[in-house]
């Protein structure tokens, strides 16, 4: 990747799409799961967390969107060589006539109804259903937009990066939406038992979605490495990928240390001490979540190995 203003710029962007497709995966599970508790009342301790999350869930379908589009643009300069004003002229020519153009199509796409659906809260079922929808379109798209397209458009390497993507989202969403606006809103006394049974569910989820992005995240590397672990240290992917997986573990530790020390404390004793440090180790893992999607982003942009 040349270090230039498009690659940086596009760089950039592509961070914020998978940051606002986590946030908004992870808001809407967040969400589901506070009114499945009857969070949705008024008079419910934890009404607050519900608002804020259905505030999260529209703020960050929105944000992907508005991504989604200067991406786009950052793209269609960097191919045709031009500056980002004159890369509007580009752009209908890269759509119609270029793999990368089909597949952004599909994820802006998918995007919107995201953010339609998102938008429709009290559209109950179907609602759920359209926004799951274009959450798989999104994962679809973003995996042809990137190096597992290499394969083919409809190769078992593009199934696989799509799983990874969704697996990704929901395990990032959770621990971003819950760590940086939801679980401090239940903080108080008042809220404290439903703040256990968020943090049992944010918990275990997160394990499950955790145990497919290892698996995927496995199989993508070993393709991208080209089958060889010197490749590790003798390509600039290979370094970068090294940084990712220490992100990783360093969010894995800190996951673990709230699911196995602070998660069981909380739940014998529900004392505010022990809310306050899983939230404060979630958050935490937050920040460290932050910076995976920003190195995912960098890696994406970066000539694999192989």
């Amino acid at each position: 990747m040349n270090l230039d203003g498009l690659s940086i710029g596009q760089v950039a962007l592509a961070a914020l799409m998978d940051v606002a497709f986590a946030f908004a995966l992870g808001s809407a599970l967040l969400e589901g799961w506070l009114a499945r508790d009857g969070a949705g009342m008024r008079s419910a301790p934890s009404h607050a967390a519900w608002h804020r999350a259905r505030g999260s869930l529209v703020a960050a379908a929105f944000a992907l969107v508005l991504a989604d589009a200067g991406w786009f643009f950052y793209q269609a300069a960097s191919m045709s060589g031009t500056g980002l004003v004159a890369a509007i002229g580009v752009v209908p020519t890269a759509i119609a006539k270029t793999h990368v153009g089909h597949a952004w199509c599909a994820a802006f796409a998918g995007s919107v109804l995201l953010l339609l659906a998102a938008l429709s809260h009290r559209g109950g079922r179907v609602g759920r259903i359209a926004f799951w929808l274009a959450a798989l379109v999104v994962a679809a798209s973003k995996a042809s937009l990137g190096h597992a397209a290499d394969a083919g458009a409809w190769s078992a390497a593009v199934g696989i990066h799509a799983l990874h993507v969704l697996a990704t989202g929901v395990w990032g969403g959770i621990v971003l939406a819950g760590g940086f606006v939801v679980l401090p809103a239940l903080d108080g006394s008042p809220a404290r038992g439903a703040l256990i049974r968020l943090a049992s569910r944010v918990s275990q989820a997160s394990l499950v979605a955790l145990g497919v992005v290892v698996l995927t995240g496995s199989l993508n590397a070993e393709r991208g490495l080209g089958g060889s672990v010197a490749s590790l240290q003798s390509s600039a992917w290979g370094h970068l990928l090294t940084l990712k997986l220490a992100l990783v573990l360093l969010a894995v530790v800190l996951g673990g240390l709230n699911r196995i020390s602070a998660l069981p404390r909380l739940r014998r004793t529900a004392a505010t001490t022990d809310a306050h440090t899983f939230n404060n180790v979630l958050h935490l893992e937050a920040l460290a979540m932050v910076a995976i999607f920003i190195a995912a982003a960098v890696l994406a942009h970066t000539a694999p190995a192989a």
